[in-house]
């Protein structure tokens, strides 16, 4: 299957799951279905993956916009009307902490307030974006290189597809508070004690990855408590079975690089870490990935959304520890 690397190709071989994974791997392709075209343009959030080029480090941003601002615009290209910040679609209120963008200008924060701000306006950069619906519990991946418009940008595609349900918790509704006000961001190398409460009382974050040819993000879920902070500068999380491709940790196994995104559901509070991950092995097959914090971002009430309470998956596994 030509859509794997060498890395998922070693861990589909370790795990022995390298048949199971070249069947799955038959819905890899580069069009966006008609299915999936709708099903973007739902979506009133986008969670884009790249490597900053100036420092090379990973991070994982957070985009929002009315639906519609992230839609199909060829068979193989989609077009997002955003700011390389995290709230896209409101008028600037001069909050610093996060990037606004009307459609006539969608690049008004040039303070480079969020790490990603330059990657999303520099051609060619590789990025992995995903659209994860918790009303529906659906999610789907597309990865490709892009090119900057004059609204935003566009990404044409190298891999498009979807995930199963596994996972991911059920928020039946959300509203927009159109109102509510970004804070300044904090930046630190190490975590802080209230950012240890946010990560294990988290449900889900977001996961971006690179490897030679392209970049990635990919979901995590489970019940809170499923991410472990093991010091100031060290998580842990439990990988959990999937689909046996082995996408992410395939391309951590080439590239230790690694961007992790939370998100809180309900104040829109964003915390942003790059760093490095690695996946242990134990003697009876379960898999951990360690992460080492370089760099921490939070921004106070970065995004316009206020999602209802989860109804966490069946599919979570206990975390009583």
């Amino acid at each position: 299957m030509s859509g794997y690397h060498a890395g998922s190709r070693a861990l589909q071989d370790l795990v022995g799951v390298r048949d199971r994974a070249d069947h799955v791997g038959r819905s890899l392709g580069q069009d966006i279905k008609p299915v999936a075209a709708a099903f973007l343009e739902l979506q009133p959030l986008l969670v884009v993956g790249a490597a900053d080029p100036a420092t090379g480090r990973v991070w994982a941003s957070a985009l929002t916009g009315t639906p519609g601002f992230v839609r199909a615009t060829g068979p193989r290209q989609m077009s997002v009307v955003a700011d390389s910040g995290q709230r896209l679609d409101s008028q600037p209120k001069g909050a610093r902490g996060t990037a606004r963008a009307t459609t006539d200008d969608p690049h008004p924060n040039d303070d480079l307030t969020d790490p990603l701000t330059m990657a999303l306006k520099t051609p060619g950069t590789l990025v992995g974006t995903i659209a994860l619906d918790p009303r529906t519990r659906r999610r789907m991946r597309l990865n490709g290189r892009l090119r900057p418009t004059t609204r935003g940008f566009a990404i044409e595609a190298d891999h498009v597809f979807s995930n199963c349900p596994k996972y991911i918790q059920r928020r039946e509704s959300y509203e927009r508070i159109d109102d509510r006000t970004p804070g300044a961001p904090r930046r630190t190398d190490q975590l802080q004690a209230d950012q240890v409460e946010f990560i294990a009382a988290a449900d889900t974050f977001f996961l971006a990855t690179a490897h030679p040819g392209g970049a990635d993000v990919s979901h995590r879920g489970g019940n809170p408590g499923f991410v472990q902070v093991v010091s100031p500068r060290e998580l842990t999380w439990p990988d959990y079975a999937g689909n046996a491709m082995f996408l992410t940790l395939g391309n951590l196994r080439t590239d230790p690089r690694a961007g992790l995104l939370f998100l809180d559901w309900t104040t829109g509070t964003v915390l942003q870490l790059t760093g490095e991950a690695r996946t242990e092995f134990t003697a009876d097959g379960e898999r951990t990935v360690r992460f080492t914090v370089e760099e921490a971002v939070e921004t106070p009430a970065a995004l316009p959304l206020r999602w209802s309470a989860p109804e966490y998956s069946p599919a979570n596994p206990d975390t009583a520890r």
